[in-house]
């Protein structure tokens, strides 16, 4: 039971006497008594004065906080106090940010899952095969044009705190959508993308499903380049040849494992050029070149050896599969029987040859100045 004493003051008005009575609990020394007025009176004693000064020293910073919230609760709008409690209580060093909640409105707590925060309560196998479906992508080039173009890809997303402002149509329209997003700090960030080069963001996304070479062959454009690359499977190579790729128009490149070009490498060196780029599957490799050959394409390989012509004097083609290999062996002798028209880069001949991006992007510059220029 609450001890309450009772404390009266006086004053003096021009309309007489007015007694102000005060309520204070015993054992809330946090709750200090609002102070009824400025205006002096002689009438208070030393006694209200050290009850004044007991209270004082009973207080800590903690409690004038509280006296604030709890003036607010009171007042004109309870849901800002409501909000500003909660700003407080996640602040915790002054690090508040306005983004820093899980999305996913009335979800259960989360699991910790395969160094993920996520929930998960699915069985293993289910599981498993939406593992095989999915893929992460990181770098904030990538998973900007990811999000401008694919949004509904998105599965979950995280982002470190500094990156937040340059997403913040992504972390809308993931709350609308409830799409999971969390802002993480460094450590949780690099187990979610499986390295340190992750640039602030990572999504977990589907995965494209690839285009066999019939799909792809009924929309082809009149003037069409196609890249196919044999035993090219460095992500960063393959990144930086979508990039390539995209920017002198290219959209299909034929791979015997398109997957690929879904990696997080190959994503994040494309720095947002993977969007726009549709992969070919080739399980067989000859037998879609010939697929490519009988609808009307020229199939271009690029080899050094005796009969190939040098870039500079070749004409290539409007419609042609330009075919590259790994740097260290080339393309196989197979393909290069199978191509119609060979033709290599002239240099200096201090190096063997070009890296493979190097070289694609040299290529493909030169068919878009011959046909687009």
């Amino acid at each position: 039971m609450q001890l309450e004493r009772l404390m009266n003051d006086s004053y003096e008005g021009k309309n007489g006497k007015v007694k102000v009575m005060y309520v204070r609990s015993e054992d809330s020394a946090d709750n200090k008594p609002k102070k009824p007025s400025r205006r002096p009176n002689n009438a208070r004693g030393d006694t209200d004065r050290s009850h004044r000064r007991d209270d004082k020293r009973g207080d800590n910073k903690f409690s004038r906080r509280d006296e604030r919230g709890a003036g607010k609760s009171s007042g004109r709008n309870p849901s800002r106090s409501g909000s500003s409690s909660l700003r407080d209580n996640d602040s915790e060093g002054g690090n508040y940010s306005p983004w820093k909640t899980i999305s996913r409105p009335g979800d259960e707590p989360l699991k910790e899952h395969d160094g993920i925060t996520g929930k998960s309560q699915i069985d293993p196998e289910q599981l498993r095969r939406q593992r095989l479906e999915e893929t992460r992508i990181y770098g904030e080039n990538a998973c900007q044009a990811m999000f401008k173009n694919r949004p509904e890809a998105i599965v979950r997303a995280w982002f470190l705190q500094e990156v937040t402002p340059r997403f913040r149509e992504a972390l809308k329209w993931m709350a609308a959508n409830r799409k999971a997003y969390h802002v993480v700090e460094e450590e949780e960030m690099v187990k979610a993308a499986r390295t340190d080069h992750h640039g602030g963001v990572c999504f977990l996304i589907k995965k494209r499903v690839g285009h066999d070479a019939q799909t792809y062959l009924k929309d082809a454009p009149t003037k069409d380049c196609v890249l196919a690359l044999e035993d090219v499977g460095n992500p960063h190579n393959v990144g930086a040849i979508m990039r390539s790729c995209a920017h002198f128009g290219v959209k299909g490149v034929i791979s015997p494992d398109s997957s690929v070009l879904e990696s997080g490498a190959a994503v994040r060196t494309a720095e947002g050029g993977a969007e726009y780029i549709q992969g070919i599957d080739a399980d067989n490799f000859a037998q879609t070149l010939e697929q490519f050959k009988q609808a009307g394409y020229t199939l271009v390989t690029t080899s050094s050896h005796k009969g190939s012509v040098p870039l500079a004097k070749a004409q290539l083609p409007e419609k042609m599969v330009l075919i590259l290999g790994q740097e260290k062996d080339g393309l196989s002798d197979s393909t290069l029987k199978q191509g119609d028209m060979s033709i290599y880069i002239g240099g200096t001949g201090h190096i063997e040859s070009l890296n493979v991006s190097v070289a694609s992007g040299v290529l493909l510059a030169e068919w878009w100045r011959q046909h687009h220029g």
